[in-house]
């Protein structure tokens, strides 16, 4: 049941003007089963101060793209009354007219777009109105008898509108049946929402959520959870076995939804989705559309069934079945396009959405991974929907073409278009070992800055969770992940790469950067000391680049491989055999790999960098000591002593090799493969030309 969220002493303290709205507006959001992600509207009429002094009636309204839950004063649109009142007594009005008029009754220029519906607000006569999509409202506004179980439920307090996608039209058959109806309390959208309002802020919350939980009554009063979505037809695999078949699964599902543009994958395994999926009628249910319009542009107007059983425990017919039923996903999508398409529109990516799996749970996809989320999110809301639409009565849905007149709709569309422009590694995860170090940690927020996603993996995992706070804080929720991982251990790296398909479905870019470094004469090189540097160096790299590479071969969408070698790769540095045959090694294990990953589209090149000193966990080390005892000068010297053997006479830093890296990941090196570039100043005896 919905509960009631209004704190008196909060309300008090925004108890004036638009944050009053603001305050009502995000207890609304705060409650899915209320109001959808990014769905629902809000507004609130009151007196303004114009730019001459006068008092104007302003109606204050959400603005086009926010969500209630987070939205803030800026997000609200002041509009004119006086202006927009004049607009019942027509009869018709296009959705062009009404956006190019709305812009005119702006109080101030620079707030944002007026929702879509608007003039549904401005039409009624009341100071608070609240536009919300519930589950419950729904559900029964999406059963084939909604409208007779509504008397029931709020005898003549109600008003029913057939679907009508929301404009202008739409607001006055609103705003008539109000009028026509003076015991009207409340405003049922036929498969939409509900519209509610109040004198103040307080009695327009309070009468929602009235509202809802009366149908919330009606239904659970109804619901047979026995024979919910016509019984149980499978049972849940564990959720060891869950994670394990995803990990296997995931690269194969992303590769597939991505030859358009590459998707990131959620997974979600929760008690509603698993309920639904196992059900008898989920196969059915699922395909009869949408639950809601506001659902379209992040679900797609159905989501991808995949007809397997888990009792089989058959990873193989499972993949063969995802295979079969995407591509069969797509060409059945772009026939749906084909037969409802208007002039001018552009086909979206053709890819499901919301993938559903008996017995182990939903697969979502997005351009990002809060996108996946909104689609998991919004199917959890469906899921809502049909479980009361069908304790009531037959699920109903829009019908194909009207489905895809809101999918399509400039106006939904222009939503979409107030996120962020994508970058060169946006829908891109790049998987970066010593991920907490110097080099690692300034490439990780390059990656970052330029829209990727991130697995930091490190020994230091403490170190790397600090870090993926950091960057998640400022680049967005789980944009930076972080794993633990001794590149050594074969266990340790399978695990790692795991935990990063569970998390965004596969990998596009692997950074070999985990090191270590040590100096001695090379008669005095113990076996322990060169097995150390082998091991990382060498076997280490190996351990992580084989593992990257039979995923990106299961992806079958190329990846890029980014070797972090050393000067010493090429040089034969002086007391430093071990470390020095561990980086040669380690650049020829490159060019191996570039060789056999060029019919698979996987690119492997090496930067080669040195002396970084600066943030960097081997110069804090017995290292600097031991290569200044090389040189013959003391410790504090030796950056200065880097600096002056350099022909370009400068000082390297992590930020110069993280360039280097990023370029080599990036599309304008999609023509290079087996190639190394020198990050050192320019140290002739290391000159690789």
């Amino acid at each position: 049941m919905v509960a009631n969220l209004w704190e008196a002493e909060k309300a008090k303290a925004v108890s004036k003007g638009v944050e009053e709205l603001v305050y009502r507006s995000n207890l609304l959001g705060t409650d899915r089963a209320v109001a959808n992600w990014g769905g629902g509207n809000t507004s609130y009429k009151t007196i303004e101060k114009d730019f001459r002094g006068r008092d104007v009636e302003v109606m204050w309204v959400k603005g086009s793209g926010s969500d209630l839950a987070t939205m803030k004063a800026k997000n609200f649109t002041g509009l004119r009354m006086e202006d927009i009142r004049p607009l019942f007594e027509r009869d018709e009005m296009s959705d062009e007219e009404m956006v190019a008029y709305l812009v005119n009754c702006m109080i101030d220029s620079k707030h944002p777009r007026a929702s879509i519906e608007t003039l549904l607000h401005a039409f009624l006569p009341f100071k608070n109105v609240d536009h919300t999509h519930p589950d419950a409202i729904i559900g029964l506004c999406c059963a084939h008898n909604g409208r007779e179980l509504a008397k029931e439920i709020y005898g003549d307090r109600f008003v029913w509108v057939p679907y009508v996608r929301p404009g202008f039209t739409l607001s006055k058959m609103i705003a008539e049946g109000v009028r026509n109806n003076p015991k009207a309390e409340l405003v049922l959208m036929e498969k939409h929402g509900l519209v509610t309002w109040g004198e103040t802020s307080e009695e327009s919350y309070l009468k929602t959520l009235a509202i809802i939980q009366e149908a919330e009554s009606f239904i659970e009063a109804r619901v047979n959870e026995s024979n919910l979505y016509g019984g149980a037809k499978y049972e849940s695999l564990s959720e060891s076995e869950q994670k394990d078949i995803l990990a296997q699964v995931l690269p194969i599902v992303r590769g597939a939804v991505s030859n358009e543009k590459k998707m990131i994958l959620t997974t979600d395994s929760a008690d509603d989705v698993l309920k639904f999926i196992n059900s008898r009628d989920a196969a059915v249910l699922s395909q009869v559309g949408a639950a809601c319009p506001d659902h379209l542009v992040h679900t797609k107007m159905k989501p991808l069934y995949i007809d397997w059983n888990p009792n089989s425990r058959d990873v193989a017919s499972l993949i063969e079945a995802l295979n079969a039923g995407i591509a069969a996903y797509k060409e059945e999508y772009k026939a749906y396009f084909d037969r409802n398409k208007n002039e001018g529109d552009v086909m979206n990516e053709a890819a499901p959405r919301v993938i559903l799996i008996p017995g182990i749970g939903m697969i979502n996809t997005g351009k990002s991974w809060s996108n996946a989320q909104v689609s998991g999110a919004l199917y959890h809301r469906a899921i809502a929907v049909m479980r009361g639409a069908t304790a009531l009565g037959t699920f109903v849905s829009l019908s194909e073409n009207e489905s895809f007149n809101v999918e399509y709709w400039p106006l939904e569309l222009y939503k979409l278009t107030l996120a962020p422009a994508e970058a060169e590694f946006s829908r891109k995860i790049a998987f970066i070992t010593g991920g907490a170090g110097g080099i690692g940690s300034v490439t990780a927020r390059q990656f970052l800055k330029e829209g990727a996603h991130v697995v930091l993996a490190d020994l230091n995992l403490e170190g790397a969770q600090k870090l993926a706070a950091e960057l998640n804080e400022q680049y967005g929720e789980n944009r930076a992940i972080a794993v633990k991982m001794d590149v050594t251990k074969e266990e340790e790296v399978e695990a790692a790469y795991r935990d990063s398909i569970l998390s965004y479905g596969g990998i596009d870019i692997i950074v070999n950067n985990a090191g270590l470094a040590t100096s001695s004469p090379f008669d005095e090189t113990s076996l322990k000391e060169w097995n150390l540097n082998m091991n990382v160096l060498s076997t280490g790299y190996f351990l992580v680049a084989r593992e990257a590479f039979k995923i990106m071969k299961k992806q079958s969408i190329g990846g890029s491989m980014v070797f972090v070698g050393s000067k010493n790769s090429v040089f034969a540095g002086k007391n430093a055999s071990a470390y020095s045959t561990a980086k040669a090694a380690e650049i020829h294990l490159a060019r191996c790999i570039a060789a056999e990953g060029g019919e698979f589209g996987i690119r492997v090149n090496s930067v080669l960098p040195d002396a970084i000193l600066q943030g960097s966990a081997i110069w804090n080390s017995g290292w600097r000591n031991e290569r200044a005892a090389a040189y013959g000068i003391e410790p504090d010297q030796l950056e200065e002593h880097y600096r002056k053997r350099t022909t370009l006479l400068v000082n390297i830093f992590p930020k110069d090799v993280a360039e280097a890296i990023v370029y080599f990941a990036s599309s304008k090196a999609d023509k290079t493969t087996g190639c190394m570039i020198t990050v050192d100043g320019g140290v002739p005896a290391a000159f690789t030309r």
